[in-house]
């Protein structure tokens, strides 16, 4: 016989409450409670002033030349207008008692003017003063709970101020309307039980539903059109991106074919060429070494552009880009071209930020290129001065000699070498001036800007 033990254990006590507030009713209903709060209670009265049109719109061809200008305050005109409308009605519902059509105007023609600076602050002030008016009105008069003139005015209120907010604050107004109205129409039969009046509850939420399915339809479509517009331009800029780039790729790929064919060709028979020779002397070979080096170098830097070029956004090349350390290498390379130049470096030397080490380095090369295709047999002198504020080129070079053994080739070009140069000057803020020398030479002068960092003491400049 076996004995079997029941244990019995009570459930864990909750809070109360506890199970509603994770219910996902209890979560919709709190989230539309602070809808409510966000639309219409939080700075219920701050300053938002309707502003003006961007432009005319379709009624201002319709207005004299002289006119049009001013129908960028066309909505604005249509807020008064109304608001006039509900002040002649105001008039009209008294029968000449001009006082009291007075006060009745302050309360049907001021929610509709309030709009215009405080939209949800308009919709307050004429829901609280629809009994005002009410009461204000001939006791005689049976309609209710709107009297004609908060009638017109409640209607335009509700609609002006869905046209100045978005579909969800229109939704939270019409609902207190209709809460208001079902209220005004229980406390009248309470307090006035067997009086009759005719409720117009029925037909102000109709035409105010109405009313404000057609400007939420209107806003929806709107920022429907804007977000279709948005949508566009973002497509046509990638589309502009993607021709760019098949563009630039079919350049690179023609580039890459000629340029690189013959340098390629020029770098070979630089290195042969020597062994053609019986006995070449020892200045002819170093000329043919300088030649493919400097063949080699172009086709290096060729395919470091030509990534770049074919690349969809650019990044920084892995190969180090030159800076002013490797001007020495430069100047060398020219030397054994046959120009005869010096440098000069003052001040403090110091690690410049390396677009700025990249551009005085192209800088100075395309100088000396330039040196040597219009002054050859002259001398040049290159000039860098680190001071506080940045980095000081100078590049200047003397005549053409008179008198030359080397059969030159005369290279009008284009100026693209200039141009480069004053784009690179440009893109760093920095400034360049190009003058011919009073000796028959040329200068070039730049200077470069460099943002002064903390522990930077401009010893030597």
């Amino acid at each position: 016989m076996t004995e079997t033990t029941y244990m019995q254990t009570n459930p864990e006590l909750k809070p109360a409450g506890e199970g509603l507030s994770r219910s996902p009713e209890f979560r919709l209903a709190m989230d539309a409670l602070a809808g409510l709060r966000a639309d219409l209670l939080d700075d219920a009265f701050a300053y938002r002033p309707l502003p003006p049109r961007n432009k005319p719109g379709r009624i201002a061809w319709v207005l004299p030349r002289r006119l049009r200008h001013y129908a960028v305050w066309t909505p604005h005109a249509l807020v008064g207008a109304a608001g006039l409308l509900a002040m002649f009605v105001s008039f009209a519902d008294n029968d000449g008692n001009s006082g009291r059509a007075l006060v009745m105007t302050v309360f049907s023609l001021g929610p509709i003017l309030l709009t215009l600076v405080r939209p949800a602050g308009a919709f307050w002030f004429s829901l609280v003063s629809i009994p005002i008016v009410a009461a204000l009105g001939p006791s005689y008069s049976g309609d209710w709970p709107w009297r004609p003139a908060s009638f017109v005015a409640h209607l335009v209120v509700l609609t002006v101020v869905a046209a100045r907010t978005r579909p969800r604050t229109a939704a939270w107004m019409w609902v207190l309307t209709v809460a208001y109205g079902m209220a005004a129409d229980a406390s009248h039969d309470a307090l006035y039980d067997g009086y009759y009046f005719v409720s117009n509850l029925v037909p102000f939420l109709f035409v105010s539903a109405l009313s404000l399915l057609v400007v939420t339809v209107l806003l929806v479509r709107r920022a429907a059109e804007q977000e279709v517009t948005a949508q566009q331009t973002v497509t046509a800029h990638e589309r502009s991106k993607r021709t760019l780039l098949e563009e630039r790729t079919t350049i690179a790929r023609e580039l890459h074919d000629v340029v690189a064919h013959h340098m390629s060709v020029v770098a070979i028979q630089a290195e042969a060429a020597p062994y053609r020779v019986e006995n070449p002397p020892e200045e002819l070979a170093k000329a043919f070494a300088t030649i493919r080096e400097n063949a080699v170098a172009a086709l290096t830097e060729l395919r470091r552009v030509l990534g770049v070029v074919r690349a969809e956004d650019y990044e920084a090349p892995d190969a180090p880009q030159p800076t002013l350390a490797d001007l020495d290498g430069l100047l060398t390379n020219v030397r054994d071209a046959g120009l005869a130049v010096d440098k000069v470096v003052t001040g403090a030397v110091r690690e410049l930020p390396q677009g700025v080490e990249l551009s005085a380095y192209r800088i100075v090369q395309e100088a000396l290129s330039n040196t040597l295709r219009h002054a050859p047999g002259a001398s040049a002198r290159v000039e860098i001065g680190y001071v506080l504020g940045g980095l000081g080129l100078r590049v200047v070079n003397g005549p053409a000699a008179e008198v030359s053994f080397v059969k030159q080739t005369p290279t009008e070009g284009a100026g693209q070498g200039l141009t480069g140069m004053r784009e690179r000057v440009a893109m760093l803020n920095g400034a360049m001036t190009t003058v011919p020398a009073a000796d028959g030479g040329y200068e070039v002068t730049v200077f470069l800007p460099v943002a002064s960092t903390t522990g930077e003491d401009g010893e030597g400049a």
